[in-house]
Parts: C-alpha cells; sequence; structure tokens
C-alpha cells in the first residue's frame, strides 16, 4: 500500500487485493505500520552508520540503531499510529512520520 495525505487527513490505501486482510483492523486502537524510507535509498545514505541526533551537532553522535535517523543500512521504518477509521482498501489514521506516497510494506496489530 501507500501512504496518502490530503486536505489534512493522512490515510494509508492498501491494494484492493488485500482489502479482506483488513478484517477487524477498524475495531483496532492502533496498528503499526512499516514502511520504506525510499527517499533515503542511496549507497552513500545507506553507508552512514553514525548521526547526531535530530541532525544537531550539540548532540552526541550516536549509532543509527540507537537513534530513530532516517538514514540506516536497512531503510525500513516503523511507526504506531492510531486508526480513525476504516473504509474499503482506507485507513484513515492520525498522522505517521511518513512522507505522502511512502510504500508501505506491512501493518501489524
Amino acid at each position: 500500500g501507500w501512504v496518502r495525505k490530503s486536505g489534512g487527513k493522512t490515510r494509508i490505501v492498501v491494494d484492493k487485493q488485500y482489502q479482506p486482510a483488513l478484517l477487524g483492523v477498524e475495531e483496532l486502537e492502533s496498528i503499526w505500520v512499516l514502511y520504506w524510507f525510499d527517499r533515503n535509498d542511496t549507497p552513500q545514505r545507506r553507508s552512514i552508520l553514525q548521526v547526531h541526533p535530530r541532525m544537531n551537532p550539540a548532540n552526541p553522535l550516536r549509532g543509527v540503531f540507537a537513534t530513530r535517523a532516517p538514514v540506516r543500512p536497512n531503510l525500513i521504518a516503523l511507526s504506531r499510529v492510531r486508526v480513525l477509521s476504516v473504509q474499503g482498501n482506507v485507513i484513515e489514521i492520525d498522522e505517521i512520520d511518513a512522507f505522502a506516497d511512502t510504500p508501505v510494506l506491512d501493518l501489524k496489530p
């Protein structure tokens, strides 16, 4: 699926073929969304292994596995989101730390 943002709303649009897998999601308070940091996918960015948290040089240098930095050797991201509604193959959520049109890999309760 895909993260879609428009009109002040954030949605996850799941491919129609997977719509049956959404049965029961409307009953959940929140879900985990696994998505791909596609805009950071370059060999140079994947090779960054240490960062200053929040890109602030005043913060001590840390390994990326000890931070939430979007630059990583593996660009799988994870966010917990609140489910507002489910209509067909579309889940409306409160917000997500992902850009519009980011590819969604999986959803977990």
